[in-house]
């Protein structure tokens, strides 16, 4: 299927990248191929993570600039010192210092009008499965970007031949204004030109937290602007180990999620590499908040497991996590459309009790039930999502159903189609009372990407009246890798981290990494 979308409009056009530590040099994107249509506003790539220098970008607020959908002006973007004035610059060398700094934001008319043309293959509901289908582009020679600009898609050059089993859109813009930022001040206001650089000597106040920065203000791909920490790795993960996993959990475990945060983030670096940065900190990366909650305990599992990753065929891992698994491990291919992976397998996670009693595959609705009927013997059973229900009616669902799917009639039934070895529900079928309507089909991540209030797809769907339905699960999360409330257990059960990384991740090995 191949849809068209033509729009014409004003967007932003300006082609800077950035140099990391170095205020003197900011360095401007390639812009080599100007002659010919773009796919996107170019930005430089984000500097490699780098041996004794391993710093990250990080963003800690996207879009700027971009004008919300309900027409209203685009919110400003207000700094505040911890301490002594901060200190901006911008690429032309207009220099600012002051305790607090306001930006907002101008439309500029660009001389000459431009052109960005692109195919667009997606959403897809997460990196991981933009990914494969990148992979997959990339394997017949078609070069393929992954970008992010409300959801996950691939581009491809307009002029590319993509094969027809390959669904996608065409997306043409004709640009004729950028969008800079503005120095708001008492004396007016200033246009500057990115990126802009800012100091904060004794911290910057941001969101209930002190970052230490350096920060950046750049543009990204779409004609937006990106506000971006730049943070070495070790103090990163100050500020995500106890956000996802909490700051009061035992040595071990925290141990074993530091390794984790710091070998996911090399392996996935990469991920927001069309914006010109590293990482996002929300749910789409790792959680990345105030570093100031990182007490005793987290700074000695971040010094104790310094520079420490796991690795396969001398490589960081995908290691990822989540909060439970409801007693049963995923494989990563339960989870997203991507490759088997030798290392994220499924298996029952607990003690010989609990894989005594249920025999893998949990293939059909009767033996994920009778999982979801114990929880004794499992490891992190006391999560508070280790068992869960959720009631949704038929009007629910279709109110649910339209924030992602267009037309969308009353469904009618719920069911299961195909589950994986783990009893995860790898596709679910919706029927709506308008017999001409085609059945929903939500696959893999994208059934929790629509269905939101499921808090994992290890679930069985029971009808309990006409147009009302009860999902029935178990665990928080995808269910690949560690489970964070099995590793809290199994760390008070006297296990040391690395015991436990290798139990949630077999075959890998533990070491540095050069």
């Amino acid at each position: 299927m191949i849809a068209t979308k033509f729009v014409f409009r004003t967007s932003v056009g300006l082609f800077v990248g950035l140099l990391v530590g170095c205020p003197d040099i900011l360095r401007k994107a390639d812009t080599s191929e100007s002659s010919v249509i773009r796919t996107h506003n170019l930005v430089s790539k984000p500097p490699q993570i780098e041996k004794n220098k391993n710093l990250l970008l990080v963003s800690l607020k996207p879009y700027l600039g971009r004008q919300p959908k309900d027409g209203k002006s685009s919110a400003d973007l207000r700094l505040e010192t911890a301490g002594k004035p901060l200190i901006l610059r911008d690429s032309k060398g207009i220099i600012h210092k002051a305790s607090q700094i306001t930006l907002t934001w101008s439309e500029v008319s660009l001389q000459e009008k431009q052109k960005i043309s692109r195919k667009v293959l997606g959403p897809y509901a997460s990196f991981e499965s933009a990914q494969k289908i990148s992979e997959q582009l990339k394997k017949i020679g078609i070069n393929a970007l992954i970008a992010h600009p409300n959801d996950w898609e691939v581009w491809v050059s307009e002029s590319t031949e993509i094969p027809k089993e390959f669904e996608f859109s065409i997306w043409q813009e004709i640009i004729s204004t950028e969008i800079k930022p503005v120095l708001k001040g008492r004396s007016g206001e200033i246009v500057l030109s990115g990126p802009l650089l800012i100091h904060a000597p004794d911290g910057l106040l941001w969101q209930g937290g002190v970052y230490l920065g350096p920060f950046w203000l750049q543009e990204d791909a779409y004609g937006s602007w990106t506000f971006v920490e730049e943070v070495p790795l070790e103090r990163y993960l100050r500020g995500v180990v106890p956000h996802e996993i909490g700051p009061n959990s035992p040595d071990a475990a925290l141990a074993a999620q530091a390794v984790l945060a710091r070998t996911w983030a090399l392996a996935n670096n990469h991920r927001f590499e069309i914006d010109g940065y590293h990482l996002c900190s929300d749910t789409q990366c790792q959680v990345y908040k105030d570093p100031r909650k990182a007490g005793l305990g987290v700074i000695k599992a971040i010094g104790k497991t310094a520079g420490k990753v796991l690795k396969w065929k001398g490589k960081p891992i995908n290691a990822v996590y989540h909060a439970s698994n409801g007693g049963v491990s995923a494989a990563g291919h339960e989870a997203w459309a991507m490759k088997p992976l030798p290392y994220l397998k499924t298996k029952l996670d607990g003690s010989a009790i609990w894989r005594e009693r249920f025999s893998l595959p949990l293939s059909d609705h009767s033996s994920v039930r009778s999982l979801l009927n114990f929880k004794e013997g499992a490891y992190g059973n006391s999560h508070i999502r280790f068992r869960w229900k959720r009631t949704l009616n038929a009007d629910v669902l279709k109110k649910t159903l339209a924030l992602e799917i267009p037309n969308v009639t009353k469904p009618k039934s719920v069911k299961v189609v195909e589950r994986g070895n783990s009893g995860r529900v790898l596709s679910l079928e919706i029927l709506s009372e308008n017999s001409d309507s085609p059945p929903i089909v939500l696959r893999l991540d994208q059934i929790r990407r629509v269905l939101r209030s499921l808090p994992s797809t290890l679930f069985v769907v029971e009808q309990l009246q006409q147009g009302v339905w009860q999902f029935v699960g178990g665990g928080f999360g995808h269910g690949a890798g560690l489970s964070q409330a099995g590793a809290i257990d199994l760390a008070g059960k006297g296990w040391t981290a690395e015991r436990i990384l290798n139990y949630y991740y077999p075959g890998t090995k533990y070491g540095s990494f050069p």
